[in-house]
């Protein structure tokens, strides 16, 4: 008796990953080192002067890392509620950090105790950040109001209202110091100037503004809110460049990577977007575990450190170039491929005598059933939701098999609602994809017939029926449409082809004889 044959499954082409420069670069990353804090991480800032350590604000505290430290080097816990914003200053000796209870806390990198506490807000402060000359602090808050603070005496050099919501962030200017632009609920970016009574410039987001971001020469201005990433000339009294939409949810932080070459933004879908600033294309994708609050890159790109709402904090550490040239060397050490098929295509001669060993076979459970005739089996197994999702072309084999057979009848008869509504959830799915439409339209055929005299018993069969009627009928027309398109184009092109006079030579013109 011949041995039974399995059901081949056909292989179908894929699609390679295009792999860049970017790619390459952006993928040569140590595996994430995990670290559990006590709430959501708000903010993450790294530190200016080396060994740029960061700043980590998480539910009451301010936790200080080391580049490579899983265990903070310094700790701020002198907060009575929600700290927010913990950032340094330009020289990394002094940093800041906003509360729920609206104090505003300076505090000495190498002490415990805050050195000033800044009161006059009424409600949360989200933002703080020093200006460029060091000897004073932009503050925004709930209460609808942004304040300048000057340091040595702890008093509000200046306060503005011009908002109609939560300004909830903003940037100060590295190179004057009483530049700073705030951004808000109420869609609106303002910029300030401290030495006047009132904002200079206005832009509308569109959007509740989340994270705003100066590119390094202050003539770009780059806004995250709601879906959409934004870039605006700032020189050009505010005029919008580029409008970014590649996140599906709220944008909350954003980045410039490569010495600002590269821009980073994260949002609550869990992913890292890294744009090309040239063009602004998307050029490398991160994902993470959990929504993203706050991301930033170390200087020269050495580090990404994320922090998420589920308190985890993620780092990743570039791969030195011994660690890359180590693994590319254990890459050129392994077996070439003709080691493993030395002797594969080996051709016995005439008066060797070959030795071969009996290869078993493993069936799979379909074929196994198949091969005991259970039809119905063998497709219900073909059906089962790892192969559904995850392999359709095995369930399209099996079909196609039990239709050669001229089974296929038997074993989409007789069912269930249930194991019906999986049918037909398959069929629904897949039915469109031009590689499994030859197959699967007999079977949608062949159900209609068999189950058209119970329709009306199950609202949930019917539903699907409709539906599988609905779709066939919509790629008839799409088909219909095509093939008039395609008459349509056969004959501009019949047109646009000049006609050419076949010469006759030898021929007379008056009789046609030669």
């Amino acid at each position: 008796m011949a041995s039974y044959k399995p059901t081949k499954i056909q292989v179908y082409p894929k699609l390679g990953e295009k792999v860049t420069q970017d790619t390459l670069y952006w993928k040569n990353y140590k595996a994430p080192i995990q670290i559990k804090e006590f709430g959501a991480i708000t903010n993450i800032d790294f530190s200016p002067v080396a060994p740029h350590n960061f700043a980590v604000t998480a539910f009451t505290r301010v936790h200080i890392y080391g580049p490579f430290s899983q265990e903070p080097v310094k700790t701020f816990t002198r907060f009575k509620d929600t700290a927010y914003s913990g950032r340094f200053r330009s020289d990394g000796q002094l940093l800041v950090a906003g509360c729920e209870d609206s104090v505003v806390r300076l505090f000495d990198v190498s002490g415990r105790v805050a050195l000033r506490m800044f009161k006059g807000h009424t409600k949360a402060v989200h933002f703080t950040d020093f200006t460029s000359d060091h000897y004073q602090i932009m503050t925004a808050s709930d209460d609808y109001t942004c304040r300048v603070w000057d340091i040595p005496n702890a008093t509000a050099v200046t306060t503005y209202k011009e908002h109609t919501d939560y300004t909830r962030c903003g940037v100060t200017s590295k190179l004057n110091r009483d530049l700073f632009i705030t951004g808000s609920y109420d869609h609106k970016m303002k910029l300030f100037d401290a030495r006047l009574d009132k904002s200079v410039l206005t832009m509308d987001h569109g959007q509740p503004v989340e994270r705003l971001l100066l590119y390094p020469s202050e003539a770009l201005l780059v806004s995250a809110g709601g879906r959409y990433v934004k870039v605006w000339d700032l020189l050009k009294g505010g005029q919008p460049l580029v409008s970014l939409k590649n996140h599906h949810k709220t944008v909350t932080c954003l980045h410039l990577g490569s010495n600002g070459q590269r821009l980073l933004s994260a949002s609550l879908d869990r992913h890292v977007k890294v744009y090309n600033t040239s063009n602004y294309k998307v050029v490398h994708n991160f994902d993470y575990a959990a929504s993203i609050l706050s991301l930033a890159v170390a200087p020269n790109d050495k580090s990404i450190v994320v922090g998420m709402t589920n308190g985890v904090l993620s780092v990743k550490h570039k791969k030195s170039p011994e660690e890359s040239g180590e693994s590319s060397r254990q890459t050129r050490r392994q077996p070439s491929y003709r080691v493993f098929v030395k002797g594969k295509n080996y051709v016995p001669k005439q008066d060797d005598f070959l030795v071969s060993k009996p290869v078993k076979q493993h069936l799979a459970k379909y074929d196994k059933q198949l091969r005991k005739f259970n039809v119905s089996q063998a497709l219900d197994t073909a059906l089962e939701t790892w192969f559904r999702h995850k392999k359709p072309e095995i369930p399209v084999a099996v079909i196609k098999e039990l239709d050669r057979r001229g089974t296929l009848k038997n074993a989409l008869a007789g069912r269930d609602e249930q194991g019906l509504s999986r049918l037909l959830n398959f069929l629904i799915g897949n039915l469109t994809d031009t590689r499994f439409t030859p197959v699967l339209v007999t079977a949608a055929e062949m159900i209609f017939e068999i189950y058209h005299s119970v329709i009306g018993q199950s609202s949930v069969v019917d539903r699907h029926l409709q539906r599988l009627q609905d779709l066939l009928e919509r790629e008839i027309d799409y088909q219909q449409d095509l093939v008039e398109v395609l008459g349509m184009l056969d004959t501009l092109f019949a047109s646009s082809v000049s006609r050419k006079e076949v010469p006759s030579s030898g021929m007379s013109r008056t009789n046609g004889l030669a």
